[in-house]
């Protein structure tokens, strides 16, 4: 009796009905690059039924990263053999860039000839959340923030919003001063009335009194009509003066008056106006120095600091670098309809060794130069300011310095790091944004000293 033949292979059906059953998305296509089969988990997760992409060229479909620079089919093709979990990103029906991981293998028929290549991709966009989830990482509006210090900050603000008192929100020119009054607004309950800004520092006394508080017609010369001051246009809504400590004493004992009564008086009259209005004060400068050095009104300062927000600036808060890029180059895509998808670990590298005089608004317009610039996936090096590359290729001679305060935010920075992540080197640099041999360079070049135990072992 004759052996019967046993045959291993799968029946067509069966092996379309498994490739229709799994959560990887699947297409083949043949040495034309042209799309032919589509799976169903490929068309959920481009967004693309499969009578649409069948027949057309790969690149059309996904419009990947790797398409615009070396295709994983093309380099199985030429290479002739398989590539394993390449991380890549397609941009779907909706424009939407999704995170995936690809492989690809020939596509041989029954003699071994090769008529096309097979790919698998998996859509990684709930990892890509979860990962942004635990990275415990604080968002608040525009404000985005993993440093210890702004998380206190953004954890107090609902609660301040909530007490309609006057705010006093002190930092640096460019730590997000405006972004901080604008979040208290929008979570008080005036959030559905104005928000309205005055830089008190742009204007002389005359032209600033005329702003906020309006005049009458024939108040002054040209007053040919009357004219709303911005305590009338925020009424209901919140008012922030920005840069307080900008205005004269002169000026001060009227803004105390109105703080006061709770009412002002237009220019030309002497009638009373009521407001209700919610004041959110800032500054770049101490006002308690002011006061103690008699430029800023001991009373106007009490009223005004009932709730104090010191901001730090970027320079100790290192760790919100990589964040704020990320959240930057984000936005910018949206406006601009690209698709960078981050920065590169060198160019990262110069931004975490910078001083940032101008804090986050420099960082910001830094970013936006760079992504300008950029053609590539990520921004490198060679798209950033030269002037910027220059400075951090040559560190300046007082860098050394004992006194030197940017110095001392860096080791402060550093220290903070090996702190949070139990003196772990290689989880303190990710948590920096930089690579473990720069993060051992730089302790070497502060003076920062090895700890016994590196946060892997126990004690």
């Amino acid at each position: 009796m004759a052996k019967k033949k046993t045959d291993n292979t799968l029946p067509q059906d069966v092996t379309g009905i498994i490739l229709e059953s799994i959560s990887d998305g699947v297409f083949t296509v043949d040495n034309n690059w042209r799309i032919t089969s589509f799976n169903r988990a490929a068309e959920k997760i481009t967004g693309i039924p499969r009578k649409e992409a069948l027949g057309r060229h790969c690149w059309e479909v996904f419009r990947s990263n790797m398409c615009e620079a070396e295709c994983a089919l093309k380099k199985t093709r030429k290479e002739g053999k398989p590539f394993v979990s390449t991380d890549s990103y397609i941009i779907n029906s909706e424009k939407k860039r999704i995170p995936v991981t690809v492989s690809t293998a020939l596509l041989k028929d029954d003699d071994g000839e090769v008529v096309g290549c097979v790919e698998t991709f998996r859509d990684h966009s709930q990892l890509e959340e979860l990962r942004k989830e635990l990275s415990d990482t604080w968002r608040m509006g525009d404000i985005v923030s993993r440093s210890p210090a702004m998380r206190r900050i953004l954890k107090m603000l609902p609660q301040v919003a909530e007490s309609d008192s006057v705010v006093l929100i002190e930092g640096e020119t460019g730590t997000g001063k405006e972004l901080t009054a604008k979040a208290l607004h929008s979570l008080s309950f005036r959030k559905d009335k104005p928000f309205v800004t005055v830089n008190c520092g742009a204007f002389p006394d005359t032209l600033l009194e005329s702003e906020l508080f309006g005049y009458k017609a024939g108040a002054f010369t040209h007053a040919v009509k009357d004219k709303q001051g911005l305590f009338a246009a925020a009424n209901g809504g919140t008012l922030f003066l920005d840069e307080i400590g900008e205005t004269s004493p002169a000026f001060q004992v009227r803004l105390l008056r109105v703080l006061e009564d709770r009412a002002f008086t237009p220019l030309g009259t002497v009638k009373k106006e009521k407001t209700d209005v919610r004041i959110l004060a800032a500054t770049n400068a101490g006002l308690a120095k002011m006061v103690e050095a008699g430029t800023f009104r001991q009373d106007l300062f009490y009223r005004i600091n009932v709730i104090r927000l010191a901001l730090p600036p970027l320079r100790q808060r290192m760790e919100d670098v990589p964040l704020l890029v990320d959240h930057f180059i984000d936005r910018l895509n949206r406006l601009r309809g690209k698709t960078i998808s981050g920065i590169d670990q060198e160019a990262l590298e110069v931004l975490m060794t910078h001083r940032f005089p101008g804090n986050i608004r420099e960082l910001e317009n830094i970013v936006e130069y760079a992504f300008v610039l950029c053609s590539d996936d990520r921004i490198g090096v060679r798209h950033l300011p030269a002037d910027l590359v220059r400075q951090e290729a040559e560190p300046s001679a007082g860098d050394h310095g004992f006194d030197d305060p940017v110095r001392s935010a860096e080791v402060q920075a550093i220290t903070d790091a090996l702190a949070r992540n139990d003196y772990n080197r290689n989880a303190a640099a990710r948590d920096l944004g930089i690579h473990k041999s720069t993060l051992f360079r730089k302790m070497h070049r502060l003076g920062i000293p090895l700890p016994d135990r590196d946060g892997r072992t126990k004690a």
